[in-house]
């Protein structure tokens, strides 16, 4: 087995969530097979979610928690991201996160292009897996909202900075979980950090 290095994501804006149950429980099982984890957890981060008017030119500089967090998203080669989803989308803070860390020069080359024109990705040789609660179905999300949180996560953030492939994990009717169903999520969680997949 391979050992990998893990980022791991909380993107969670509150303290306690099945969100930090999972991203806890993933971290545990993976360092329990061995591999090395770096934790942050998005509701101890404090730091302005406003990219501001200065454009990737003038860009802020970063919080210590934000500047931490870009380090360890260099030195992984394998990211986990647990979120909610809130009004078909990402939580404000963790949007404002990806901002303010995945800027031209460390995420992606403005000046270097790929063969259709996009800017040439930079966190490459980088996996990901993405566990999202939620209280849609997941055949709802896929009728009626065409999948946008998943294009979004996977296509348009982290696809787009190089990290690939990223899988993502559904976990539907989170609000009403009972314990049982909370076990078993968990369970599957746990299976994945044991893989580290």
């Amino acid at each position: 087995m391979t050992q990998k290095r893990i980022l791991l994501l909380d993107g969670h804006p509150a303290d306690r969530s099945l969100s930090q149950l999972f991203i806890q429980t993933y971290a545990d099982a993976a360092a329990k097979n061995g591999h090395e984890v770096r934790m942050h957890k998005l509701s101890d981060m404090s730091f302005d979610m406003d990219f501001g008017d200065g454009g990737y030119k003038h860009s802020k500089p970063l919080e210590p928690e934000l500047q931490t967090f870009s380090d360890d998203l260099e030195w992984s080669n394998h990211v986990v991201l647990a979120t909610p989803m809130w009004w078909g989308g990402l939580p404000a803070k963790l949007k404002g996160l990806f901002d303010r860390t995945l800027l031209p020069g460390f995420a992606f080359d403005t000046r270097n292009k790929t063969k259709i024109g996009m800017p040439m990705p930079m966190l490459t040789d980088k996996t990901g897996r993405v566990l999202i609660t939620a209280d849609t179905p997941h055949w709802a999300l896929q009728l009626f909202y065409r999948r946008a949180i998943i294009w979004q996560i996977r296509g348009q953030i982290m696809n787009f900075v190089g990290i690939k492939p990223v899988k993502i994990s559904w976990f539907a009717g989170a609000t009403g979980a009972d314990d049982t169903r909370i076990s078993r999520w968990s369970n599957d969680v746990e299976n994945l950090g044991l893989q580290a997949a």
